[in-house]
């Protein structure tokens, strides 16, 4: 079934677009991650031009995190007083994301940048959760108890000034430290196409020492309307958001988060993680070894 995408100026199968949505759809169920940091390199194998690509998997991570949050938010599973100091920090971050953008776009090195990105981010990501999954199943082999990390912030964030008491999350600290956080992760959504959630989740739980009963709803609630400001943004400096792209995407992955929630309840979750790891490394090889060997066809011809 032929569709064509208007915005990336091809014709695509549209039944291979709602697989690769309904692939990252089970993978966010599976492992509670939005999954856009593993849509846009997999769209960008099938031949999406890579702005385009990071430009309509923020859509998608908006649908599939509306659920999620709504769902933690009935079980006073999010902390809204730091979620939207993060928003405030992402809406900037995404319009820093917005300017660096457009000038690598200027350059003509939009697509190598989000290309080397994407290899630094899921290289050290998925090397990161592999290492902890093999330690962990290695323990449990021992018949040792996995040491569970202590919640505390760092000291950084201790010594930031003008603290705020956030009650939900069980802190008093200075909300620059989530303001940063939700930067660093706005700047990533707008050049990535990602929800951040494979980075603020950590950082939310080590680096400001949330409660882990707030963080999953938190981090969703952040990703959602910095995803929207972001879509927003790309629609209107870059114009690289294909409604098309997204509608075919959000089909897949909507059906797809369904199967991968019914399929963790079954799991366990250090095979899981380590399953994730070597996903996540086997897509940053595959990015690594596109950057380093020359294409079929090294000259393209675009309309002026």
């Amino acid at each position: 079934m032929d569709v064509y995408l208007p915005i990336a100026n091809l014709s695509v199968n549209g039944l291979v677009i709602v697989a690769l949505g309904g692939l990252t759809g089970i993978l966010s169920g599976l492992f509670g991650v939005g999954g856009g940091f593993l849509t846009t390199p997999l769209l960008i194998f099938y031949g999406i031009p890579p702005t385009v690509a990071a430009a309509s998997a923020t859509t998608q991570v908006t649908g599939a995190s509306v659920s999620g949050m709504l769902a933690h938010r009935k079980r006073n599973g999010v902390d809204e007083k730091i979620g939207w100091v993060m928003v405030a920090g992402g809406t900037i971050g995404a319009l820093i994301g917005a300017v660096l953008f457009r000038f690598f776009q200027s350059l003509g090195q939009i697509d190598v940048m989000i290309n080397v990105l994407y290899v630094v981010m899921l290289g050290t990501i998925g090397t990161l959760m592999g290492r902890e999954a093999l330690q962990t199943i290695g323990a449990i082999k021992a018949g040792e108890k996995p040491r569970a990390m202590k919640r505390r912030h760092h000291p950084l964030v201790a010594a930031l000034p003008y603290r705020w008491r956030f009650y939900r999350s069980g802190l008093y600290i200075s909300p620059i430290a989530p303001l940063l956080l939700g930067v660093a992760v706005g700047i990533l959504t707008m050049l990535m196409g990602v929800g951040g959630g494979f980075i603020l989740i950590p950082a939310m739980l080590y680096i400001l020492g949330m409660s882990a009963t707030v963080v999953v709803g938190t981090s969703l609630f952040q990703i959602l309307f910095v995803t929207m400001v972001t879509t927003m943004t790309h629609a209107l400096t870059t114009k690289a958001v294909d409604i098309v792209l997204a509608g075919l995407l959000l089909l897949g992955s909507a059906a797809g988060a369904q199967v991968g929630s019914k399929i963790a309840l079954k799991a366990k979750p250090e095979i899981l993680r380590l399953v994730l790891a070597a996903i996540v490394l086997a897509v940053a090889l595959r990015m690594a070894f596109g950057l380093g060997f020359q294409p079929n066809e090294i000259f393209t011809v675009a309309p002026l």
